[in-house]
């Protein structure tokens, strides 16, 4: 009986320490658009480089992150931005 106690604990003390794989003891960033410090705007060139990589390339919002919404909202100031040479379309 004592033996099949320690295999049972042994078990329960796996499940109750671990989280399946996941990990929810990070904090989740926030959008930086969301919380109003920084606004999209098509004619502040300073604010859209950051985030275009060093190749000229518009950030994926999984490393930018940005929302999904703020995401299209960026592409499309950083378009406008390129078509009125505010910004390059490539990397010198």
């Amino acid at each position: 009986m004592k033996n099949e106690d320690k295999a049972k604990d042994k078990a329960n003390a796996w499940k109750r320490n671990s989280n399946n794989g996941n990990n929810n003891n990070f904090k989740k960033k926030a959008c930086p658009f969301e919380s109003g410090v920084m606004k999209i705007d098509y004619k502040d060139p300073r604010t859209l480089q950051k985030f275009i990589s060093e190749r000229g390339k518009v950030m994926p919002c999984r490393i930018s992150m940005v929302s999904a919404r703020k995401q299209r909202a960026l592409a499309l100031a950083i378009k406008r931005a390129r078509f009125l040479a505010l910004l390059p379309y490539v990397a010198d």
